[in-house]
């Protein structure tokens, strides 16, 4: 991963013998939009893509994410 520039954003566990070095900040948003996904996937229609249109399917997540904003 190193050779292709890619940094960690996962702390290490503390049992590891060499630390590794990671962004807090990304760390942070990284865990956001994962719950973000989770969320989603609450919504049945969203979770198994009953919509074969792209279009339609976009539009039900936007939708999907707006309720879920707003509650």
């Amino acid at each position: 991963m190193q050779d292709k520039g890619i940094r960690a954003c996962i702390p290490g566990r503390k049992q590891r013998k060499t630390p590794v070095k990671y962004d807090k900040r990304r760390y942070k948003r990284r865990n956001r939009i994962e719950i973000m996904f989770g969320r989603l996937k609450d919504w049945r229609r969203v979770a198994t893509r009953y919509d074969r249109c792209p279009k339609v399917f976009l539009s039900a997540i936007a939708l999907a994410a707006t309720v879920i904003y707003w509650l």
